[in-house]
């Protein structure tokens, strides 16, 4: 697999100037760090968390996402204080889930829930991998490299001593909702982290993880809809959408908040990898995804919908981060014009959101920020 190394300037493609691309990342950060209406908060001398402001606890999911911006920004400091506080307080270290990390604490460390999340383990390992690389590893918890490494083994060694169930599949290479259950969520299929974890995990799985890049691609395939573009927060591993356990999991085959990380998601992949190795698919789901909002809903760019399309109900819990996704989608169209200069334009315009809700949209649309500005790199 060959990756890429050039990053498009999406927004300077669009006309915006560099100085002003760069400010508007920069205030950004700060908004969600150190704002009126940020959402990181510094714990101690040496520790930070950030919170879901719409359920008001830390999760592994906004801890990793976290420590992604920090390595991406070159802010050492709060990635170090992040990544303490998870690991203070969010590591299992015995049990039936040791190795992983509670998905969900109160702000003041106490685990709301003993169950992981896969999708933080993959966000950490990722950010831990590459601040080795930009940083250097330090000693302990800090020695990044290893603890990324240490993930990534546990996470598909969990049930080599009978304990515990992995958070991958073996056999189809695919990643689970959670380690207890046979379905998946396509949002959490990363097949640029898997490309990259097949370059530095533990040379034994390395295998492994080109072969779960190559299965995620074929899934995502199947789980976006050939017209929309859409996928469900929840599917079967054929991309199916998963529609049991709702008086458990609540209603999630349809295009919900979870899911509009799956179009952010296939767009980084064709950055990184898809562009130079001729990943179709999802340029092709950018498109069918873009043209969806532009015209077929373009009155209703901001409600519940069914994967094929029908309205479901009026209101979805989190607008900006469909527009900022939408926007991000335009990283796998080859050409800036139409929809995808539509979306981007649209997103540029769009500020962070306020108010108790603003912790999802805005790690979303911060990552929109990096992706669009040529910013989320790999290092």
């Amino acid at each position: 697999m060959k990756e890429t190394k050039t990053y498009r300037n999406v927004f300077a493609e669009a006309g915006y100037d560099e100085a002003l691309i760069d400010q508007k990342i920069e205030d950004s950060f700060r908004a969600i760090f150190y704002g009126p209406d940020r959402f990181y908060h510094e714990a101690g001398a040496d520790m930070g968390y950030l919170e879901d402001t719409g359920n008001h606890d830390a999760r592994t999911e906004g801890m990793s996402y976290g420590m992604m911006m920090c390595v991406q920004m070159d802010r050492k400091e709060e990635f170090d204080r992040i990544w303490k506080w998870t690991m203070t307080h969010m590591y299992m270290d015995s049990g039936f889930h040791k190795g992983y990390f509670a998905w969900s604490c109160s702000p003041e460390g106490k685990p709301n829930a003993y169950g992981p999340a896969p999708d933080g383990e993959e966000f950490f390992a990722m950010a831990l991998l590459f601040a080795s690389h930009r940083w250097g590893d330090g000693e302990g918890i800090f020695n990044y490299s290893a603890m990324a490494r240490q993930i990534l083994h546990t996470v598909i060694h969990q049930e080599d001593d009978g304990q515990g169930r992995n958070m991958w599949d073996l056999e189809n290479h695919l990643i689970r909702f959670i380690p207890e259950k046979d379905f998946t969520d396509p949002s959490y299929h990363l097949p640029h982290f898997y490309e990259l974890f097949a370059l530095w995990a533990d040379e034994e799985d390395r295998s492994f993880w080109k072969k779960a890049a190559d299965e995620s691609r074929a899934y995502l395939q199947k789980a976006c809809h050939p017209v929309t573009g859409l996928s469900p927060e929840y599917s079967y591993f054929d991309g199916r959408p998963y529609e049991k356990e709702q008086e458990i999991f609540g209603r999630h085959d349809w295009y919900y908040s979870d899911a509009y990380r799956t179009i952010a998601n296939i767009a980084l992949d064709y950055e990184w990898f898809g562009r130079e190795n001729g990943y179709g698919f999802e340029s092709e789901t950018a498109a069918n995804l873009q043209r969806f909002f532009c015209e077929t809903v373009k009155d209703q760019p901001d409600a519940v919908y069914s994967i094929e399309g029908t309205i479901l109900a009026p209101k979805a819990l989190h607008p900006v981060a469909i527009i900022a996704t939408n926007a991000q989608a335009s990283l796998a169209r080859d050409t800036l014009e139409g929809h995808a200069l539509e979306c981007v334009r649209k997103f540029w315009e769009t500020p962070l959101r306020t108010g108790d809700r603003r912790y999802y949209d805005n790690c979303l649309y911060f990552f929109a920020l990096l992706a669009l500005g040529g910013r989320y790199r790999i290092w």
